[in-house]
């Protein structure tokens, strides 16, 4: 595995940042330093560590699991963002449900229990490419299935998987990927009706395959929407609590340092999480964990969140503004509702690739934004699109935004 695994694009798009100060970066997805709720988290720390008795306790070890009092504040939290939906209580108990250190390592140990060397994940094309680092590092093929506005295309992904059955390749499918909240790098998200119509269609092909085919939700954009109320989970659909695999964070709406995630799992799917997760930390920081716990309890995470949101919809204006200052006409984006990202697509014969003229000049100007090649899985059925770019407006400063874009559209 170490042999296979490759660089993650991640890793370089960061350290070229902190190599290259004055690089305005619409790359790696980093949050809004001003909105981190510096102050009132160093009033909860004090507080805690001002009891020599609670202190301790949060300075010890913890749980596998995580906190008992986080994981039924987060159970009962993501209940609530699905509307409380009848007869679903089950799916959201708190013992289904495993703090990590961040969503990311949740995503990692889900992968690695279902999923062997050679065996399928579907992803959406394009989708989160740091999730497609696991794939590669776990030596996990994939297929990418067509999106629309509200999701992936249900009628393709009939098509994938009736190709994987005819093919005899429906046994090596484990996993569908979905990240269903303001999509990393889209900005679009899932509808209900698309999350269910998939879950159906995963049970009826689960026969030929002879397992399970789980939907895995990356939601971890969920609370980070600025314009209207997203639609509930796939918990909320009927018969998901034995097939839907829930991952969250509070590391992108509260602060991303704390790198807290959490999982909600089907029960046949939680002893080997924990087991792996035993082997890589036996917990995830206990003081962080406190921390998170109390900002719920508090109501700093809700004051802050709010925050949080009305300052990325100022600068996801601002970002699409300087787009339509800056850019050709040719150039195509969508207006976010949420997340950190506008996703543009250039006519095809520009080249966006991080061996294209088109990025190194970009580079030279100090600019770095995301290829939108390395967002789409390799899959051999089709040709990997090699004329689109993500850039984030997380970041960087409005004024950093407006220049950036402003030297975006000089390359082109």
């Amino acid at each position: 595995m170490g042999r296979r695994t490759a660089e993650p694009a991640i890793s370089w798009l960061m350290r070229i940042k902190l190599e290259r100060p004055r690089l305005i970066s619409l790359a790696a997805g980093f949050t809004d330093n001003p909105t981190l709720p510096v102050a009132g988290s160093r009033r909860l720390l004090n507080e805690l560590l001002g009891d020599t008795a609670l202190g301790q306790a949060a300075l010890q070890y913890g749980s596998t699991a995580g906190d008992d009092t986080l994981r039924k504040l987060t159970a009962r939290r993501i209940r609530q963002l699905d509307g409380n939906p009848r007869g679903r209580a089950a799916t959201y108990e708190a013992s289904r449900t495993v703090i990590t250190h961040g969503s990311q390592q949740f995503l990692y140990m889900a992968t690695e229990i279902l999923c062997d060397p050679d065996d399928i994940v579907l992803v959406e094309d394009p989708t989160y490419f740091v999730y497609l680092g696991i794939m590669q590092s776990r030596g996990v093929a994939g297929r990418g299935v067509r999106t629309n506005r509200d999701g992936i295309d249900l009628g393709h992904l009939e098509q994938v998987l009736e190709s994987l059955k005819r093919d005899g390749n429906l046994p090596r499918l484990k996993i569908l990927y979905l990240v269903s909240y303001y999509q990393n790098p889209t900005s679009r998200s899932t509808s209900l009706r698309v999350k269910a119509g998939a879950l159906e269609l995963l049970r009826r092909y689960e026969r030929a395959a002879g397992h399970p085919i789980y939907l895995m939700e990356d939601a971890a954009y969920r609370e980070l929407g600025f314009a209207g109320t997203p639609s509930a989970s796939a918990l909320a659909v009927k018969g998901a609590a034995d097939r839907v695999i829930y991952s969250g964070t509070y590391s992108k709406p509260f602060a991303t340092g704390v790198r807290v995630g959490f999982g909600i799992l089907p029960e046949e799917l939680l002893t080997p999480v924990l087991r792996i997760k035993g082997n890589h930390d036996f917990g995830t920081s206990h003081l962080i964990q406190q921390l998170v716990g109390r900002a719920l309890e508090s109501g700093l995470y809700e004051k802050n969140l709010a925050k949080v949101q009305r300052r990325y919809r100022v600068k996801a204006k601002a970002m699409t503004d300087a787009m339509g200052e800056h850019f050709a006409g040719s150039v195509q984006w969508e207006q976010p509702e949420g997340g950190l990202n506008v996703w543009a697509a250039w006519p095809r014969k520009v080249n966006t690739g991080m061996k294209s003229r088109f990025f190194k000049q970009v580079l030279d100007r100090n600019v770095l934004y995301v290829p939108g090649g390395l967002c789409y899985v390799d899959d051999p059925t089709r040709a990997k699109p090699s004329h689109e770019m993500r850039l984030s407006f997380g970041a960087a400063s409005q004024g950093d935004i407006c220049e950036g874009i402003r030297r975006l559209g000089q390359g082109i």
